[in-house]
């Protein structure tokens, strides 16, 4: 599979959690090669952006949001659930794509319908916040070029962020099982 390379994510948040969907989420761990097909996403445009982890600015946790494009920016919510977010654009901004759903491909087990999910389905965890997404271990790959529809709609659970909780963010793959919400 070849790897998406650095220039993928240092651009414009929205493009690329557009361009995310049909790629390949990959993580070889304990043996076990573990595969699926991006089919939702959500930008998190910086710190402007109330429903971003970056809005509180640089803390400890979001540290890695501040850092270069094509990394994961993985974090725990609810007291239960991994989330995990690609970094994107230049060093210093903040952004990030949070992946919400994946239809499974190889070795994925469980449930991939929300991005908690996800992760636990994918094996991935705390020790993967910060890792570079160019690595051999976890990394996001290119597929086949096949057409499918986008639908976007407001992103989820971010009723707080004002007039940011209205904003279309949210991204998916027309008519795909897998997505979390319609």
């Amino acid at each position: 599979m070849q790897k998406l390379p650095r220039s993928f994510y240092d651009r414009d948040t929205i493009v690329v959690a557009k361009e995310l969907l049909g790629k390949f989420l990959v993580h070889n761990s304990g043996g076990v090669e573990r595969v699926g097909k991006i089919v939702e996403t959500e930008a998190y445009l910086g710190p402007h952006d109330l429903a971003a982890h970056s809005a509180r600015g640089l803390t400890p946790r979001t540290k890695v949001m501040f850092g270069p494009p094509g990394h994961a920016y993985v974090y725990f919510i609810y007291g239960m659930y991994f989330c995990m977010n690609v970094v994107t654009e230049r060093e210093g901004h903040a952004s990030a794509v949070l992946l919400r759903a994946l239809e499974p491909v190889q070795n994925v087990e469980g449930r991939t319908c929300g991005p908690g999910l996800l992760c636990r389905a994918m094996k991935i965890d705390k020790r993967l916040n910060g890792h570079d997404l160019l690595s051999d271990d976890f990394f996001v790959a290119e597929s086949e070029a096949k057409k499918f529809s986008i639908v976007k709609r407001p992103r989820i659970g971010v009723d707080y962020a004002k007039h940011w909780a209205r904003r279309h963010l949210r991204f998916y793959i027309k008519g795909n099982p897998c997505v979390s919400r319609k």
